[in-house]
């Protein structure tokens, strides 16, 4: 009675908290900005975020998670601890357990290292969930019936599919190709197309704002700002949406061979349910214009993508928080409690 539940959506972009009882509180950047001289967290979230690429030479504004799991340990739980200290912000209870989400592709040893951050950020009971399950359940799929439900979850650093029957998962894939990809494919492009230098948040804008999967109605071009190869000066470009489709194309393709693999691993009967229910899409990539549509020309199958495809993942993790039925059949594979 003295505990307070916390679900985590650790992702490599964003991270997402939400608490027992009252839904997500927080959705915030994975970024921490700290002093290299006495390794002091000066900013996490949006505010680190605005430091990327902006910083003196003291200060260094990292994302210290790179595709799906911890790059850097010491920055991921001073990140996490802040993030729990806020959520718990005028709380009187003392014990913490949490909910944490991992990609279903990882190893022991990444899965660890996600459980001791969580212990460095004051939880005294961890327990680790697969992405695309949380995902699935967030999503409102009905997991625990007796037929094939597939789930493609595409975020920042990963991209999961799998197919889940039972209310557990069946088959899955796990790639670390992702929306930070399709950003360094724009990234790599300009360079190349235009002799500019872009960074990061200027190829996520471009990606937001003009990029697309498939060619759509009312296509347009936006003018960016970057460096000059050549002589090192700022320079402005103008860049179209056809170009930064072309720029995407091989990680997209990517993606979709995730899809189409995962089908071929899919028994039979599942695949026949696969048909009539369709495919759900949920992460950011899911966003990308024409995303959806063209995994529905490659496969055939009917594509849908969620609600609020950006949280389904930690409102996953809420409704394991709360017991939910969908959960009872599942093993928790990567989700055991490390003592």
């Amino acid at each position: 009675m003295f505990t307070t539940d916390i679900g985590v959506d650790l992702g490599t972009a964003n991270t997402l908290v939400c608490l027992k009882g009252k839904g997500i509180i927080m959705r915030e950047p994975s970024v921490v900005a700290y002093d290299i001289r006495n390794d002091a967290v000066r900013a996490v979230g949006k505010e680190a975020k605005e430091m990327i690429g902006r910083t003196p030479g003291s200060i260094v504004a990292v994302r210290p998670l790179k595709d799906g799991v911890i790059a850097d340990f010491d920055v991921t739980a001073a990140m996490l601890k802040r993030f729990v200290k806020q959520s718990l912000k005028g709380s009187f209870f003392s014990r913490v357990r949490m909910v944490v989400c991992i990609p279903a592709g990882v190893t022991e040893v990444e899965s660890r290292a996600v459980y001791d951050a969580a212990r460095q950020a004051g939880a005294t009971d961890i327990v680790l969930v697969e992405e695309p399950m949380a995902a699935a359940v967030g999503a409102g799929l009905p997991v625990h019936d007796a037929a094939g439900n597939m789930i493609v979850d595409i975020g920042g650093g990963t991209s999961e599919v799998a197919v889940i029957s039972l209310g557990d998962i069946v088959t899955a894939q796990s790639i670390r190709v992702a929306g930070d990809d399709l950003d360094e494919a724009i990234i790599n492009y300009i360079r190349r197309k235009h002799n500019l230098l872009i960074g990061e948040r200027t190829a996520e804008q471009i990606k937001i704002e003009i990029g697309s999967a498939k060619p759509y109605e009312g296509e347009t071009s936006i003018e960016i700002k970057g460096r000059n190869q050549v002589d090192g000066l700022p320079k402005n470009v103008i860049i179209s949406s056809e170009e930064v489709r072309i720029a995407m194309a091989d990680t997209i393709s990517q993606i979709i061979d995730t899809v189409r693999q995962t089908l071929e691993k899919t028994p039979p009967e599942l695949a026949a349910d696969i048909i009539d229910r369709g495919i759900t899409m949920t992460g950011g990539g899911a966003l990308l214009r024409g995303f959806a549509e063209l995994i529905a020309e490659e496969t055939g199958m009917p594509v849908t993508v969620a609600a609020n495809p950006l949280d389904c993942v930690v409102l996953g993790t809420a409704k394991h928080l709360e017991a939910d039925s969908a959960f009872d059949n599942y093993t928790f594979r990567r989700g055991k409690r490390f003592r």
